[in-house]
């Protein structure tokens, strides 16, 4: 994976954005030597997405199993102050 300073890569704004977006290269931006941030193609950030959705399923499931109390949607719209 390439790392590019964030001096170099104001310099290199566009060039960097077509390295993700044409190659497909994911690209880690240092700060001071940290990173701080990295860009990915569009296609990584849908299979993040994904993951996510999945993992956020699987806990969902899970602690519906473990309660045993019911509470209807309107019940809770009520509770947050929504019409």
């Amino acid at each position: 994976m390439t790392s590019i300073s964030v001096r170099t890569m104001r310099g290199h704004f566009s060039d960097t954005l077509n390295k993700v977006f044409y190659q497909g290269e994911r690209i880690i931006v240092k700060r001071r030597g940290k990173n701080v941030a990295a860009f990915i193609p569009m296609s990584d950030l849908d299979v993040l997405r994904q993951m996510e959705n999945e993992i956020d399923l699987r806990i969902a499931k899970a602690e519906l199993k473990k309660s045993k109390q019911f509470v209807s949607y309107k019940s809770v719209r009520k509770e947050l102050g929504l019409k």
